[in-house]
């Protein structure tokens, strides 16, 4: 399991093409996350985190849940004002637009890969 610190990457879904990935690793970063910004151009990866809210949110986004090894548990979309319910297997949240995981083909059991393609 790589040391995860503050930064951006590229994220990878199975062999599929790579987007833009923000990591979210110390308790400034992840208690930021997305509030205050009108949208996100990729995704934003907060670790450690099991659950996540969107109050202050200005736009709905798509939550996916993350095990140790970056398969996904499950995917959810947010409206904003919301309060996520934790997911005891989780390690890891990935936070994108509304839409956007579906685009990706994100969905339960595809994993993921952070870093260079």
């Amino acid at each position: 399991m790589p040391a995860w610190h503050d930064g951006h990457s590229q994220l990878t879904v199975d062999q599929g093409d790579s987007v833009p990935v923000e990591i979210a690793a110390s308790y400034r970063a992840r208690t930021r996350g997305l509030l205050g910004r009108a949208g996100i151009d990729g995704a934003l990866l907060l670790t450690p985190a099991s659950s996540v809210h969107t109050f202050g949110m200005r736009f709905p986004i798509d939550v996916a849940y993350l095990d140790r090894d970056l398969t996904v548990l499950a995917v959810r979309t947010m409206a904003p004002h919301r309060l996520g319910a934790p997911r005891p297997r989780a390690r890891h949240v990935l936070e994108a637009s509304a839409g956007a995981m579906a685009r990706w083909g994100l969905r339960r059991g595809v994993r993921l890969r952070v870093g260079a393609r």
